[in-house]
């Protein structure tokens, strides 16, 4: 005969529900194991993709303030998702993403993905960017792509449309960042940088250079997209719409204004 712990006997239903009892920690035990196995795949989901930027100030800080970062981080914010945005010499950047070490590429031209299968364009431009020529030499004067051949060039390693359309040059040069691609220009080791300006000017006054002109008119402009590794392939859509929402409603203006308010001297 059984007895409760206040001393009644208890029936055929209260020692089914005595038992029941005894054995709640080990189903409540059970059930939090289950719920721990199967967490790893959805917290997956919920951490920050790791993107490179080949950008540097305005467009793109360490500290996350650049305009182009702003942005970024503002759409994967509109998607319930998170992004963390780090640096790597461009070309290594590419191939990592590729090869899935890293989530993804942040600003890239346009066709990236007939050379790297593994990597999925977001259907919106992020950025518009111009390339000019930086120069020292008074009597330079170029309007195309043909008139870098009598000099000396260089931009920055990785760089695709560079690299694609700078042949035949007296001699070319790829610098690793945008710091080291004006060093050479001051020192006189190259004629000309190519870069995006609004890169080359800040550069030109952190650095204190003097004497070095920009041409025009710009050798091109360029649509700038996100890639994602197609493991993300999903977002893709996604954030291409919440691109166009924020061009719609203004914050990506707003968000481009506040970058570079915050680096103006």
């Amino acid at each position: 005969m059984m007895r409760s712990a206040s001393g009644h006997i208890l029936g055929k239903r209260g020692k089914r529900l005595l038992r029941l009892a005894a054995c709640l920690p080990c189903l409540v035990l059970c059930l939090v194991l289950c719920l721990v196995l199967a967490l790893p795949a959805s917290a997956s989901a919920a951490e920050a993709l790791v993107l490179n930027t080949s950008a540097r100030a305005p467009r793109s800080r360490p500290d996350g303030t650049g305009f182009e970062d702003r942005i970024i981080l503002e759409a994967f914010r509109r998607i319930g998702a998170s992004a963390q945005i780090v640096y790597q010499p461009p070309e290594r950047a590419l191939h990592n993403a590729n090869e899935g070490l890293l989530d993804g590429d942040c600003w890239r031209v346009g066709g990236q993905a007939e050379h790297f299968p593994n990597l999925v364009m977001v259907p919106e431009p992020v950025d518009v960017v111009t390339i000019q020529v930086f120069t020292r030499s008074p009597g330079m004067s170029v309007s195309g792509w043909a008139d870098l051949k009598p000099y000396n060039v260089a931009f920055i390693g990785g760089w695709k449309i560079l690299e694609a359309k700078v042949q035949g040059t007296r001699s070319l040069e790829k610098a690793k960042d945008v710091d080291m691609l004006f060093t050479l220009l001051a020192r006189g080791r190259t004629d000309a940088v190519l870069v995006d300006p609004l890169m080359g000017r800040e550069v030109i006054r952190r650095l204190g250079l003097t004497g070095i002109r920009i041409l025009e008119p710009p050798l091109t402009r360029q649509d700038m997209f996100l890639y994602l590794h197609k493991r993300h392939a999903e977002l893709a859509p996604k954030l291409a719409e919440a691109l166009r929402e924020m061009k719609r409603d203004g914050a990506f203006q707003r968000l481009t204004r506040a970058g570079l308010i915050e680096g103006a001297p």
